[in-house]
């Protein structure tokens, strides 16, 4: 499924930026106009003057060479200005699905085993909240709260101005280690916390409630009671038997939530002034730079197909009969 799927995606980053209303040229003119012999220059420039298909036909042969194609603001490749901007992105992701997991799972295990109590009715009536509420809200909320009232963390940025050094790898949690400057690693995460905790609030909800799902429906197996009956401890149950049979939905889910995240870094990097892909994208779509959009898309896009056959892969690791199928 992976071919199509990549076609599927080629065709929609291509005709999406292309239905948007405005010119790029002109845009990219600005106040100060354009002439029109500058402009029919700068259209055979960017291949515009061609028939649409000859475009799309174009940017795919380009795709099958490995080119994603140049900036036309910037004048860069879109491959090295992606992968300049990336590394925060990643952080900001990984770190906000590591909280997910974190306490979706033990949250969505515990209100299982306790269905019906109060903490179980506690745990979903917050799933529910946290999947409904809009992120932009819930971070212009935690903005106000968190960084306005209380003060706890900045408001916006990767660190502190007061700390500046050269990049080494692009995640500033590494590089802020590696720079031996004091302060910069504690800097590095006050700033991080507040948006990849925004970000971790819809996957944090999706995963509990499937893993409380899961895990319900595998406390009543047969083999679950026999455990029972043959008086193995409550935790050894919970946590060996029943666990590990319901984690396969449970990896599905956490494969699917790598799309929302990358959605999700969108509105929270240009609401954090996060120096990533997310406010990369809101930028090149205003300024209808569509070789930066087109590419941008199918990147992200080539990067969720991929973990989700990583997460196919691992239903093999979790349940061993599922090799033999």
């Amino acid at each position: 499924m992976l071919i199509p799927t990549f076609i599927g995606v080629t065709l929609v980053a291509f005709f999406f930026i292309r239905l948007l209303p405005g010119d790029p040229i002109l845009l990219l003119a600005g106040e100060r106009g354009i002439s029109a012999e500058r402009y029919a220059e700068l259209q055979h420039s960017f291949g515009f003057d061609k028939p649409v298909i000859i475009q799309y036909l174009n940017y795919l042969m380009g795709l099958f060479h490995g080119e994603f194609g140049m900036s036309m603001v910037t004048r860069r490749p879109v491959w090295d200005e992606f992968f300049s901007l990336f590394p925060a992105t990643l952080e900001l992701s990984f770190v906000a699905i590591i909280i997910a997991v974190l306490v979706g799972i033990p949250a969505g295990v515990i209100a299982a085993v306790k269905r019906g109590s109060f903490f179980d009715h506690s745990v979903m009536t917050g799933a529910l909240i946290g999947y409904s509420m809009p992120i932009f809200w819930w971070a212009l909320l935690a903005i106000i709260v968190f960084s306005g009232w209380l003060q706890w963390t900045p408001v916006s940025g990767r660190i502190s101005v007061m700390y500046f050094f050269e990049p080494v790898t692009g995640f500033m949690l590494i590089d802020s280690l590696l720079s031996d400057q004091s302060g910069a690693f504690g800097s590095t995460i006050s700033h991080l916390i507040l948006p990849s905790i925004v970000l971790a609030t819809i996957p944090m909800a999706v995963i509990a409630r499937q893993t409380r799902s899961a895990m319900l429906e595998v406390l009543g197996e047969d083999y679950v009671r026999t455990a029972q009956a043959k008086g193995l401890s409550k935790l050894r149950i919970v946590g060996m038997h029943a666990l590990r049979n319901a984690l396969i939905p449970v990896v599905t889910t956490i494969g699917l939530q790598v799309g929302v995240l990358m959605a999700g870094a969108i509105l929270t990097e240009t609401i954090f002034s996060w120096p990533g892909i997310g406010k990369w994208m809101v930028d090149s779509i205003s300024r209808r730079d569509y070789q930066v959009v087109q590419g941008g898309l199918l990147m992200i896009a080539m990067l969720v197909m991929v973990v989700n056959l990583v997460v196919d892969l691992l239903y093999g690791l979790i349940n061993p009969r599922i090799r033999h199928r």
